[in-house]
């Protein structure tokens, strides 16, 4: 029986990474097969991306668009370890962000509608049971991103991150016919928006 496929979603300093190994901790306690990971990957591809993401890698936003597209392809069919295979395994799979970042982030500087063009072969693959769109204020999340980076990334400025939210909500309203979206408040400790989202994967489980 195929498994599950949760991503989790959210502008940088949401608190991804924590609520992704809470939720793995979670479903794992609940005796459950995950498999936990996160985009880019550690790949070429994934590596090229994150100097390009921290300023070491000048690149158009043009190329950036397909590279992440290349980049998830690899991450899903790759043979030992792709999405695909483990979800085909039975096992639940959880990734640290998914298409929708891409629709999201790089349609600030691309039309939305062709970053989802440039995706829809992944979409197709692999489409997750659910999208937990972890939704902090711009404000927080740099503050927190303050606290855990010696230096921000390309897009964590307060402007960036809050035109990438609101792509994130046109694109969550564009895909609503194919997609489920939950929307996680974040302004919280982080104690309470785990438990919020596990409640929620645990009601979808359940009636799945």
């Amino acid at each position: 029986m195929a498994g599950h496929f949760f991503a989790l979603e959210g502008i940088d300093g949401s608190g991804k990474s924590t609520q992704l190994a809470l939720l793995a901790q979670h479903l794992t306690q609940a005796g459950v097969d995950c498999l936990t990971t996160c985009e880019p990957t550690q790949g070429p591809i994934g590596q090229l991306l994150r100097q390009v993401l921290t300023g070491q890698v000048v690149c158009d936003s043009r190329v950036v668009a397909p590279l992440f597209a290349a980049d998830r392809l690899d991450h899903l069919l790759r043979s030992g370890g792709g999405l695909c295979e483990a979800a085909a395994a039975g096992r639940t799979v959880l990734c640290d962000r998914y298409y929708f970042s891409s629709y999201a982030y790089q349609s600030v500087d691309l039309p939305l509608e062709w970053v989802i063009e440039i995706n829809r072969p992944c979409a197709q693959l692999l489409r997750p049971t659910a999208t937990l769109f972890i939704d902090v204020s711009p404000e927080l999340a740099l503050e927190r991103i303050s606290q855990n980076r010696e230096k921000p990334e390309l897009f964590e400025t307060r402007e960036r991150l809050t035109r990438t939210r609101e792509q994130y909500l046109r694109a969550f309203d564009l895909e609503r016919d194919r997609e489920r979206v939950l929307i996680i408040p974040g302004d919280r400790d982080v104690e309470a928006v785990a438990l919020d989202i596990w409640n929620s994967v645990s009601a979808l489980l359940q009636g799945l």
